[in-house]
């Protein structure tokens, strides 16, 4: 009997992954495998430096399996005493398992930058699995769960890793790649630990992509939040669901209710996005010619012939017409639920009397999908950066119900994996120089990362630009600025938070309307700049001595 040992730790300074269920799929794959009666499944949780060395001891086990957080370079992210980050490098890892290579067959480091460790443990055991960049929840999952089917059909470790790869394309993950295998059974597959590739090379491999507008699907540069997107791809599989998204402009909203319209047409769905901005301003002056523009671009999306001059007729008013239309046609014509991305709906904030009656004709909708078959097939993405100040009834609301999702700023971690999908080798020390700037912002990073990896700037200089005409971010501060013009209120707001050295109350609604925009973050009930690069410009601007 083989034994596997599961070590995972989930830092609570770290995102949170779901580990258990990596380990519940592996389980059940294995239980249901002919071969079940050869493994013996041993896990340990939270896992510590010292649970890590007395776990090997005390089992002896002959494949490892550590799931969690990697840091490329940096090492393994375990556990502290207080449930904290603790990096275990890559050196000492390699020199704990050089004491079991007689009994560890092989070894699978479930992790984002994890072949770092991965070629320094191949130096003593025969097998080893590593990421050689970051990996989303789905495809470690899916990787994991591939690997270990194939063993328990009695596979050798190397198909187990080809099962591995094919499970993440079979699902359409554009990750299939990122597993590398290290097999002295393979050895065109192995690389050695003494091997390494030059900064230079690593640079040149990477392909480049302009920060501007949503992130494709197959992007290398699509940085998960999780949990959000497992929450998200669960929710749009619902009967009925509603995802409303939210966060200021360029923060990825837009690229998120692709990838989840995406995961929905993977499980069947027509998809349908419809952008408000599209909109002609004709149509938002009624709401009859909006509800009519409203179900000719979903008709549109949905590739069906267009009957709205059969639909549209008789003395029933505009709503009760748009909901016959979408019961009585669209939703039969198509025999799979619809996904509806409904993105830039700010845009109808802007015409409260066409949005209070369109939101309510959105809610009655959602609240007919818990009793009405037909209605059950529909699903809602709502996608929008402002706070709703329209008045709207709280019965009839969309933005009270469904699944809400605030996407957050990049953290550490996620900019370290940005850093490095760019080919750029940075400490800790210049990280946290660019948070400082930029505040984890995540169109902000791109765009510092991209013009750094073509060599047009340092990091250096672009500390000492950003703020200006000069620099990269000029279009984006600009905007900001010839907004905040337009409100008196909101203007003194901004040069009250930026001119402070302190969190500072300006009131309720400037508050929201600041962090809708993206200037400001609270603490407590009061804000403080987002970054450096907003203090220094509106500042400037302001005629303030910073």
């Amino acid at each position: 009997m083989k034994k596997i040992l599961i070590v995972s730790a989930n830092p609570t300074t770290t995102d949170k992954l779901r580990l258990d269920e990596e380990v519940r799929k592996i389980q059940e794959g294995l239980q249901r495998s002919r071969s079940r009666d050869k493994f013996e499944l041993i896990t340990k949780w939270a896992v510590r430096p010292d649970d890590l060395r007395r776990a090997l001891l005390d089992h002896n086990p002959h494949i490892i399996h550590f799931s969690g957080h990697g840091g490329g370079n940096q090492g393994l992210a375990l556990e502290n005493n207080t449930g904290q980050m603790q990096l275990v490098s890559t050196e000492s890892l390699a020199r704990l398992f050089k004491l079991f290579k007689d009994k560890i067959e092989c070894v699978l480091l479930n992790a984002c930058y994890s072949e770092v460790q991965a070629e320094s443990i191949y130096q003593h055991i025969n097998c080893v699995v590593g990421m050689n960049r970051a990996i989303g929840d789905r495809a470690a999952i899916k990787f994991a769960v591939g690997f270990y089917d194939a063993l328990g059909a009695d596979r050798s470790y190397e198909d187990a890793y080809e099962f591995g790869c094919s499970a993440i394309d079979l699902e359409s993950i554009p990750e299939s790649s990122t597993p590398v295998l290290k097999s002295r059974n393979n050895p065109q597959g192995a690389i050695s630990a003494k091997e390494t590739i030059p900064d230079s090379e690593i640079k040149l491999a990477v392909s480049l992509e302009n920060p501007e507008g949503q992130v494709a699907l197959n992007s290398a540069f699509y940085v998960e939040r999780s949990p959000i997107e497992v929450d998200c791809y669960e929710a749009i599989l619902q009967p009925g669901a509603l995802i409303r998204i939210k966060a200021p402009r360029q923060m990825g909203k837009t690229s998120l209710m692709s990838r989840v319209l995406h995961h929905a047409s993977q499980h069947g769905y027509q998809t349908a996005p419809v952008n408000f901005q599209s909109a002609d301003a004709e149509f938002l002056a009624n709401l009859d010619q909006f509800l009519q523009w409203f179900c000719a671009s979903i008709t549109y999306e949905l590739n069906l012939p267009d009957k709205l001059d059969e639909y549209w007729k008789g003395v029933l008013g505009s709503k009760n017409k748009c909901t016959n239309y979408f019961q009585r046609y669209l939703l039969p014509a198509i025999n799979s639920p619809i996904a509806l991305g409904l993105d830039e709906v700010d845009e109808v904030f802007k015409h409260p009397i066409i949005a209070a009656d369109f939101f309510g004709l959105l809610r009655a909708w959602h609240e007919r999908s818990k009793n009405e078959t037909v209605w059950k097939n529909l699903r809602l993405v709502i996608v929008h950066s402002k706070e709703v100040y329209i008045p709207l009834n709280i019965n009839q609301s969309p933005f009270n119900v469904g699944l809400p999702i605030e996407l957050p700023y990049l953290n550490q971690i996620q900019i370290q994996d940005l850093v490095q999908r760019h080919g750029l080798n940075w400490s800790d020390s210049q990280i946290k120089e660019l948070m400082t700037l930029v505040g984890g912002h995540p169109y902000l990073v791109r765009v510092a990362l991209y013009e750094i990896a073509r060599g047009r700037m340092t990091l250096e200089n672009l500390q000492k630009i950003a703020a200006t005409e000069e620099g990269p971010y000029s279009d984006h501060l600009r905007r900001h600025w010839l907004n905040l013009q337009e409100d008196a209120e909101l203007l003194a707001a901004v040069k009250q938070a930026m001119m402070a050295n302190h969190a500072v109350d300006v009131g309720t609604t400037e508050a929201f309307k600041l962090r809708s925009m993206g200037l400001v973050k609270f603490q407590g009930n009061q804000v403080v700049p987002l970054c450096e690069l907003y203090r220094q410009y509106f500042c400037d601007r302001l005629g303030i001595k910073n």
